[in-house]
């Protein structure tokens, strides 16, 4: 065996171990990932039942979407949480039987109508998700503001699919 295989065999040794450990890496944030998405899942019900008792969790996802945009069209809204539009309809239904959600005519296309919060609607779900927000709070008290920064930016980068 020449020098030049003994280098190349190194080289792809190290570039194997380097993918090894790459694939560990990613594999462990999944697997925190996983952990996340379920405790966001728990504090989703938890704020739905708070909302409105027996809410469930495709519903408290659609209001807080509405009253995240202020006003959106059930078509815009559709498209944005790739949902069903029928099953939307019945939601946004149920919503504004609880007077958490008003429809208003649209000024740029009389078709159409924009979905909003309610006043009602906005101090329900501050209520709800007071206790959630004071959790997060107490769990990042100890981190610097700097770290928190970080931790959206980067987890902004990988929902957006850029490089951060």
């Amino acid at each position: 065996m020449s020098a030049s295989d003994a280098d190349l065999r190194a080289a792809s040794s190290d570039t194997d171990g380097r993918l090894a450990a790459r694939t560990r890496a990613v594999r462990a944030l999944e697997a925190e990932f996983g952990e996340l998405i379920n405790q966001f899942r728990r504090i989703i019900t938890d704020n739905a039942n708070r909302v409105s008792p027996g809410m469930l969790p495709g519903a408290y996802k659609v209001f807080t979407t509405i009253a995240r945009r202020e006003s959106v069209t059930q078509t815009a809204l559709a498209e944005h949480l790739l949902v069903d539009k029928g099953q939307l309809s019945r939601t946004v239904r149920e919503l504004e039987r609880l007077g958490l959600v008003e429809r208003a005519p649209d000024p740029s296309d009389g078709r159409s109508s924009l979905l909003s919060a309610t006043p009602f609607g906005r101090e329900r779900l501050e209520a709800a998700r007071g206790p959630q927000e004071d959790l997060l709070l107490r769990s990042l008290e100890d981190w610097p503001e700097e770290d928190i920064r970080s931790l959206t930016r980067l987890l902004h980068a990988l929902t957006s699919g850029v490089r951060p």
